[in-house]
């Protein structure tokens, strides 16, 4: 189990500054790597958003704790925009934070995004992985 944890970080991090191949590539549905949430990623007139279309008991409970009432259906990416290195900026959604940070999205390969979001600048960050389901 460790090893395929640092397979992935080093996989992350060899592939952090590819350039996405455009918005088509990141359009589709992805899920979170403990399969506690699936987010479907759309256009949004001119930028891509991203909205809860499936949630575990669990994750439903966690967002309610942080004070987000209705998890499905909530946009948890807001206004993403292609910048020149080919990663996504935007706003993201923490549902268990109940709070809307500054966020990245990165094409880390054809199935698989990393998402950070971060509270300040580009300090205090959180990040995750998600894979391409559909």
């Amino acid at each position: 189990m460790p090893r395929m944890i640092l397979a992935v970080i080093l996989g992350l991090l060899a592939f952090s500054g590819a350039s996405a191949s455009g918005e088509e590539a990141v359009i589709g549905t992805w899920r979170n790597l403990r399969d506690t949430m699936h987010i479907e990623i759309r256009h949004c007139g001119d930028s891509l958003c991203g909205k809860v279309v499936w949630a575990s008991d669990q994750a439903i409970a966690d967002a309610r704790r942080g004070g987000t009432g209705d998890l499905i259906g909530i946009q948890v990416f807001r206004d993403f925009r292609q910048d020149s290195a080919g990663n996504w900026r935007g706003k993201v959604f923490v549902p268990d934070l109940n709070k809307t940070l500054s966020g990245t999205i990165v094409l880390v390969d054809r199935n698989t995004l990393k998402g950070s979001g971060c509270l300040v600048g580009r300090i205090l960050c959180k990040s995750k992985v998600l894979v391409r389901i559909g």
